[in-house]
């Protein structure tokens, strides 16, 4: 299979302008009333929060080895007690839930209501013992008060440890080791994109995209800040020669941001080879690691409370970037 080569966005311009300036389209056509999200462990909890966040018009959210909306409560004494590998105390869905809905009666996330329709797939892998099954349990149970049980997935039963789990890149599927990305004989991509999309083209064996990189910094200002400068795209031939195409945001978990794992999450998930049949540009933004204030060691998304207070609201300053980024690629 052909590997992805990362190209700038200059360069991609140079791909989709080549043509005369009177018959020029733009370089992008996206879709964004449709968007999906998907996240690995931190990634998961960012993936829910900018799902609940941007309601109207995320439209599916899958989420690996995650916990539910606002575990956390703002405290990181709380994150590490009940949401991660251990739960001190049962987690009162019933009670973040009810933080939701405050929100969305203030106007603060849009309403719930706009779940209804929404597709979620959760995964939680047996021999993951980074995230609790209790936590994911939570995160299940919590969306089964928004959404019918026809619209939503819960695969709990499968032998992986605390990895994206694919048909055959990464490490070992029953370690939870870097780049956590295990070859696990499952193809967790394809599962929850069909779940997510509908039924969809088979990938073929060439990847015919590329993966661009953009500056995170310059479009998102102040609410990047505490991401890395540089995040990723991966852009599918078609889509490049001005197709409608939909979007997927990919969350990467703790640890899994490029400067830790290189390429790893953006190249070997298996999502680039589904979107690239399918007219589909799945969207990277990375993390970065801070050993000052705010602190994030492990360069996870902040679903604990790092940038703000209003950090799984409509005014978090990483849902605002990551907003800004699907912005910039579809206006480019």
């Amino acid at each position: 299979m052909k590997q992805t080569a990362k190209l700038t966005i200059a360069t991609l311009a140079l791909l989709v302008n080549s043509a005369p300036a009177e018959s020029a389209t733009p370089s992008l056509q996206l879709i964004t009333d449709t968007i999906t999200v998907s996240g690995l462990s931190s990634g998961g909890y960012m993936a829910t929060q900018f799902h609940l966040a941007n309601s109207d018009k995320v439209v599916g959210a899958a989420m690996l080895a995650s916990g539910p909306y606002y575990c956390a409560q703002n405290d990181i004494a709380i994150a590490l007690g009940q949401c991660v590998n251990k739960v001190d105390t049962p987690i009162d869905v019933e009670a973040l839930t009810a933080k939701a809905q405050e929100w969305a009666k203030t106007g603060k996330i849009p309403s719930l209501e706009n779940l209804r329709d929404d597709k979620v797939w959760l995964l939680h892998g047996s021999a993951d013992t980074r995230v609790n099954s209790a936590v994911s349990n939570a995160l299940y149970q919590q969306y089964k008060q928004w959404i019918p049980d026809s619209q939503l997935t819960y695969i709990n039963d499968k032998p992986f440890a605390h990895v994206f789990p694919t048909m055959d890149e990464g490490g070992s599927c029953l370690e939870s080791a870097a780049p956590y990305i295990g070859k696990c004989e499952y193809d967790a991509a394809g599962e929850l994109l069909t779940a997510l999309l509908g039924e969809l083209n088979a990938p073929d064996d060439v990847i015919k995209g590329e993966v661009i990189a953009f500056d995170q910094h310059a479009i998102a200002g102040d609410n990047a800040s505490t991401l890395a400068e540089e995040g990723y795209a991966f852009i599918p031939a078609s889509c490049a020669a001005g197709e409608q195409c939909q979007v997927h945001v990919s969350f990467h978990g703790c640890n899994q941001y490029a400067d830790a794992v290189d390429m790893a999450y953006v190249e070997q998930t298996g999502l680039n080879r589904w979107a690239d049949d399918n007219n589909l540009v799945v969207v990277y933004p990375q993390t970065r690691k801070s050993l000052i204030m705010p602190m994030n060691p492990q360069g996870c998304w902040d679903w604990w409370g790092y940038t703000s207070d209003a950090y799984v609201t409509s005014e978090g300053p990483q849902i605002k970037a990551v907003n800004a980024f699907i912005d910039f690629l579809a206006t480019y």
